[in-house]
């Protein structure tokens, strides 16, 4: 359909693109300072990042697909060391973890693929993708020039290529691994380790090219990589990125679609007007490869997100969490890549001229003997700018880039949003005989050996690092003391209290079998003091307290050194009069308990053969450390799916014993800087830019792989830390409610409702309509005839 400027209406129909590709047999990988060159073809790519952890096998072929539709060429992942190695030398490549299956996916809908081996990550992913077992091999010292940890890198590194070769997935021998990744932005943490730091990268970027796997290799955020590596840029913006070699072209392999959410933290935000400009700057200024991070996000499941981060990794990504097109970011950017790609070899050929006008406006002109492209970018982020160009008159709003295929008509605006945006709606959707609520039957976590009896497996004159004792084992790492106490003892007192400095995130506290209280720090500021009054006795009393991680840290110089668990001190403390006394119990015998039992025992599995003595009387509710079971039917249809947790504290969910990650709907986000208005995409943008959702849970909704369920009777199973009240748990499915667009003059617009038939066109109007999709509203000018043309118009009705 075509429609004048300033028509805005909602309503969707359904329409889909196949596209195809092939290999051919063997495939020649180079670069110039101009662009990838794949058999002899300089390339413009264009890339997005698919972390295959971070979905399900079933759910592959559907995102690669939809990324292919969307115009990219290429899919990027990293390669997770921790999950694929969680013991020393002993790996896991099955299920969600299956690297062969989902590069050989991306093989089979004719997609190039970035492999970023690292194999440290970041990627809010915990401590970073690497192994916490590297922490405690004696002598070991990470990301830096120490050989105990660069043989342990080599080996799984090399285990890698080795895979990949085997199954022939480099493009020289006709796979689709065009280019591959050493490190990751260690440039941006090098000056931390010193003249360390500087022999470790280099021994990288040379042991890489020993490898030799017949693509190039990059290292992104390295300024000083050294050739052959190729030096690439990660961040919001690029195009002012130099390579630090005339040979390698200009590559953006992180260009963040929008940002990742912690515990506490509001909901981001991207524009796909400012992504659009960020994408169109850089080919304006030279760019040829540029990946969106990330352009599916997906779900952290079981324990794989770094410290206080959640479980959604939805990213404001152009496929959200659950696969579905997030329109307008979807269609804004596909009609982008569509005009970009018309455009390939002009910019990869042309010669380049840019002309400067006043406030940050600039023309740049890509020339061939054939043909020429050009590119009008106004960078003033408030004032829009009218230019004359090569005889015409252009007007190019604030903050966009106006694309000119043959250097006269517009073709593309990043400002001028073309496409539909989609509201989704999350509906109940039961199976036929499905009751209205669960039924849920409950047991308790044994604590009593611990919280009691404090009975441990290994004992220390010192408080113990979490990464030491767990190993990463658990989330949960008990630590257990006695002191003995005389009423003579000077800290005797009818005031006492107990001190603990933690950096474990969370800290339940017991003495002599009763609960304390709780305790839990804020993302990035791990640090904490945790101080309540406690009732001794003459004699032995005993001190039981459960350190609870959520994720350890990720980033950062030295983020491997990052205290976790208790690290002390933890002391008595005593008043009489004003005379304050401290006992410090730090240096006491402590017994170190990894774990909890039902965990140990996995109760949420149905083939365990602990999981029996459930009880369905007496439910208790905001009780901690409490394990809940339900069963439930698969909601009807093929709409993804997810579970609304609700009324809950804090734990962790299986379903089917499938872990779908830790809970926390109780931390609500911070009800600070978030705005009723509609997000304004002029000027540079950050995490805190855009954000929403203040005030409300973190995160209430958890998705639920449609892989993850049965046919017949599924279980769902809760261990719920806090304690919270399940009765309101309920699965609903995530579906289209309204589809809107506002079109351009002389532009077509694509609507589409995702597989369903329309009900009803609910607004239209020809004039200034005001509003956002869902709450349009007729301007002071309008036609007041478009609803009933549309409506006549329209096929459905």
């Amino acid at each position: 359909m075509a429609f004048s400027n300033s028509f805005s209406f909602a309503f969707c129909f359904c329409f889909s693109v196949i596209l195809l590709s092939f290999y051919a047999k063997a495939t020649d990988v180079s670069h110039d300072g101009r662009a990838i060159t794949i058999d002899g073809k300089r390339r413009l790519l264009l890339s997005g990042s698919i972390h295959y952890p971070r979905s399900t096998p079933q759910m592959w072929p559907d995102l690669i697909k939809k990324s292919k539709e969307g115009g990219l060429d290429t899919i990027e992942t990293y390669v997770f060391w921790n999950v694929h190695e969680p013991v020393r030398r002993q790996y896991d490549f099955t299920g969600n973890l299956d690297l062969v299956r989902f590069l050989k996916t991306v093989q089979d809908e004719g997609l190039y693929a970035v492999l970023r081996i690292g194999p440290y990550v970041c990627a809010e992913w915990n401590y970073g993708g690497l192994p916490v077992w590297l922490h405690n091999l004696p002598g070991c010292e990470i990301r830096t020039a120490n050989d105990v940890y660069m043989n342990e890198m080599k080996n799984f590194t090399t285990l890698i290529v080795d895979m990949m070769k085997k199954e022939k997935l480099f493009a020289s021998q006709g796979g689709p691994i065009i280019i591959a990744q050493i490190e990751n932005e260690y440039g941006n943490v090098q000056s931390y380790y010193g003249d360390a730091g500087k022999a470790y990268m280099n021994w990288c970027a040379n042991f890489a090219e020993s490898l030799d796997i017949g693509v190039p290799w990059i290292m992104c955020q390295q300024s000083d990589a050294p050739q052959p590596m190729m030096n690439t840029c990660n961040g919001w913006y690029c195009d002012s990125f130099t390579p630090n070699n005339e040979n390698s072209p200009k590559m953006w392999t992180e260009n963040w679609t929008g940002w990742f959410k912690s515990w506490g933290g509001k909901d981001p935000l991207r524009t796909a007007e400012d992504l659009a400009f960020s994408v169109a700057r850089f080919f304006q200024l030279g760019g040829t490869f540029q990946n969106y991070y990330m352009y599916h996000g997906g779900t952290n499941f079981g324990r794989t997100a770094a410290a206080y981060v959640t479980t959604t990794y939805d990213y404001d990504a152009p496929l959200d969490e659950y696969g579905n097109l997030n329109q307008p970011k979807w269609g804004h950017l596909k009609e982008l890549h569509q005009i970009l790609k018309s455009m390939e070899y002009t910019l990869t050929h042309g010669n380049v001229t840019t002309t400067n006008f006043d406030n940050s406006v600039s023309a740049t002109v890509y020339a061939t003997n054939e043909s020429s492209s050009c590119f009008l970018g106004n960078a003033n982020s408030t004032t829009d700018a009218t230019i004359t160009f090569q005889g015409n008159t252009y007007t190019i709003p604030a903050w966009s880039v106006s694309i000119l295929p043959d250097c006269k008509t517009e073709g593309y605006n990043t400002a001028k949003v073309n496409t539909q945006t989609t509201v989704k709606v999350k509906v109940g959707k039961k199976a036929e005989d499905e009751p209205e609520s669960l039924a849920w039957s409950w047991r308790p976590e044994t604590i009593d050996d611990t919280r009691v009896l404090a009975k441990g497996e290994i004992t220390a004159n010192q408080l113990l690092d979490q990464k030491v004792a767990g190993d990463d084992a658990s989330d949960y790492l008990w630590y257990m003391t006695s002191v003995h106490l005389k009423k003579d003892d000077p800290i005797w007192s009818k005031n006492m209290t107990l001190r603990v400095n933690g950096t474990g995130f969370i800290l339940h506290a017991y003495v002599n079998g009763e609960y304390v209280g709780s305790q839990w720090a804020q993302y990035n500021v791990y640090n904490y003091v945790f101080e309540k009054s406690v009732k001794l006795h003459p004699g032995k009393n005993i001190i039981s307290l459960l350190s609870a991680t959520v994720g350890f840290p990720n980033y950062g110089g030295g983020f491997e050194e990052i205290k976790t668990g208790i690290s002390g001190p933890v002391v008595l403390v005593g008043q009489n009069g004003d005379e304050i006394v401290i006992k410090d119990l730090s240096a006491h015998k402590w017994s170190y308990k990894v774990g909890l039992h039902g965990l140990k025992n996995k109760l949420f599995s149905t083939d365990s053969r602990y999981a029996t003595k459930w009880s369905t009387e007496n439910l208790p509710i905001n009780r901690m450390l409490t394990w809940y079971k339900a069963t439930f039917k698969a909601p009807l249809g093929t709409d993804p799916v997810v579970v609304d947790l609700q009324g809950l504290g804090k734990g962790h969910a299986w379903i089917n014993g499938h872990s779908i990650g830790r809970y926390w709907p109780s931390y609500l986000s911070y009800d600070t800087d978030c705005s009723l208005d509609a997000c304004d995409y002029r000027g540079t943008y950050d995490n805190n830019k855009c954000s929403f959702n203040c005030g409300n849970p973190t995160q209430r909704w958890y998705h639920v792989p449609r892989s993850f369920m049965e046919d017949g009777e599924n279980a769902i199973v809760l261990f719920e830390e806090f304690g919270g009240n399940p009765s309101l748990v309920n699965f609903q499915t995530i579906q289209v409610g309204t589809v809107c667009a506002h079109a351009y003059e002389k532009h077509t617009v694509e609507l589409a409702c995702e597989g369903r038939p329309i009900s009803a066109i609910k607004f239209a109007s020809f004039g200034n309509s005001q509003g956002t999709c869902g709450s349009f509203e007729k301007g002071s000018c309008d036609s007041g005839r478009a609803l009933s043309i549309l409506k006549k118009a329209s096929l459905f009705f």
